[in-house]
């Protein structure tokens, strides 16, 4: 089996040249690559291997370049130290995917893959298809709650929202017009289900949406003290440790 090896760390080119011998002492490296440019130079003047060990970060971008600079007749296995989050969608396109550092097993398993399919393997793998599918699916945020007034259920939208405030173990709902509800789901179950461009948490007992932030100004010790709308019963604080992370996140938009 010819394997050509794309990958700019030589650790990590070393390991998997290792375990790919163990596995099958007839494996030929017949190149390693370590850019995007050798890459494409090299595929464009040589036959294709029998498969492609692809790392996606290389020392001058990324592997995804060479798709859209010449035709990978080869099938691909990637390489990557990315999370599964991210790349889930591969194995639709690809061979497989082997997250770094790489498992025995498991290249075991995606060299299986390549053997059962490589017969019927079309010989062209589309980098449209491979972009299309590693984007994570967006996720969707709740767009209104249900809160109780008394003995009636009211749909609060999200856009309504300013903050939601934990006071002695009970969290409120204010909305930007001033109007205050008891809330019965905790802060942190709120966090997940909020569109994290809209909506920050403060700190612990806080979670504001962007509309609502008046200003920020320094505090003692590194912290920032945030004015909102409406105001709040007691000053909310940032804390040092996530003063930037605050200040980067107020600038997005």
């Amino acid at each position: 089996m010819n394997v050509v090896i794309i990958e700019d760390e030589a650790p990590a080119f070393r390991r998997l040249q290792r375990i790919l011998e163990e596995i099958n002492p007839e494996v030929k490296i017949v190149e390693v690559l370590d850019s995007v440019e050798e890459s494409v130079n090299w595929l464009s003047q040589n036959s294709p291997p029998d498969i492609i060990f692809m790392d996606i970060q290389l020392a001058d971008g990324l592997s995804f370049e060479i798709f859209e600079q010449t035709e990978v007749k080869a099938p691909v296995i990637f390489t990557t130290a990315y999370d599964e989050y991210a790349l889930k969608a591969f194995k639709v396109n690809s061979i497989d995917y082997l997250l770094k550092p790489i498992d025995v097993q498991l290249l075991r398993h995606a060299l299986a893959k390549f053997e059962s399919i490589k017969e019927s393997y079309s010989g062209k793998t589309d980098l449209r298809d491979i972009l299309r599918n590693i984007q994570p699916e967006k996720k969707q945020y709740k767009a209104r709650f249900l809160v109780k007034q008394r003995e009636r259920l009211l749909s609060i939208k999200t856009n309504e929202i300013a903050y939601l405030l934990s006071e002695n173990g009970i969290v409120y709902l204010y909305t930007l017009g001033g109007t205050k509800y008891v809330f019965d789901k905790p802060l942190d179950q709120l966090e997940e289900q909020l569109d994290p461009s809209l909506f920050y948490r403060i700190n612990r007992q806080c979670l504001a949406h962007v509309e609502a932030i008046g200003s920020a100004v320094a505090y003692d010790k590194g912290k920032m003290m945030v004015e909102l709308a409406p105001k709040t019963p007691s000053p909310v604080l940032v804390s040092r440790e996530k003063a930037a992370d605050f200040k980067r996140w107020l600038d997005l938009g």
